[in-house]
This record gives C-alpha cells, structure tokens and sequence, in this order.
C-alpha cells in the first residue's frame, strides 16, 4: 500500500502523519476517531485545510500521531505534516501550500526555567525585611 508521511512540530508538538490515496476519507488519531480527539469543528477544519485547499477532502485515509504539547501546538503540527505529506505525493502543490503559509515551521519554543529564578523569567517575590 502506497503512503506518504509527513512530520510537524510546534512548540513541543510532534505530528507524524501518514497519508494513503485512494482512501474513504477515514481520520485516526492515536487510535481515537478524529471527531472525538479534536472536539471542536474549528480545529478539524484548520487541520484538514491543506486537503480544502484542493478539493481532496475524501481521497485519502490519514493516520496521526501526534503527542506532547497541547492541543493548539498538536493541530498547528498536524496541519504542517499533512501539507508535508502533500508535497511528498505531488512537487506542484508545494508553491500554493507555501503562499497560504502552511509549509512553514513556527520557530517559537518554550523558554527553559532558570535557577534562582522563579521561571524563565520571572523573579522570586523580592522581600525588604
């Protein structure tokens, strides 16, 4: 069976996303159905918009499998592998994936927490007396 992967990250999300043509439109994530991991209508559309973009919404039977981080980092990195896996599938898609920004890796990461300090930044309460 043909299938073509993807990986996102965000923050300290992971997604690795498996897509296989010719599918019934079928969506695993961590063996849970795909309506009930992420709940709300808002989130799956985000994550399936690469698909949107080209009318390919049924085509394909996708497995995720996505751990850490919450669950705005795990669809912004499910949303990456799944554009990643398209471009794997078909070059010519990539240009239109770029120009939507789907294909690009937010940078931003968590801070590590200093010593002495309270967090990354933030300072113990200061006490005069």
């Amino acid at each position: 069976m043909k299938e073509f992967i993807g990986i996102g990250r965000r923050k300290t999300s992971v997604s690795s996303i498996r897509l296989r043509p010719n599918g019934s439109g079928k969506i695993d994530v961590n063996g849970r159905k795909f309506e009930e991991y992420f709940t709300l209508q808002l989130q799956r559309e985000i994550i399936l918009s690469p698909l949107a973009k080209f009318d390919l919404l049924g085509n394909y039977d996708i497995i995720i499998r996505v751990k850490g981080g919450g669950i705005q980092g795990q669809m912004i990195a499910s949303r990456l592998g799944i554009s990643r896996a398209l471009v794997k599938e078909d070059g010519t898609k990539r240009h239109d994936l770029k120009e939507v920004g789907f294909l690009t890796r937010d940078p931003r990461k968590r801070e590590r927490k200093k010593y002495g300090l309270a967090g990354a930044r933030k300072k113990f309460q200061f006490s005069k007396r």
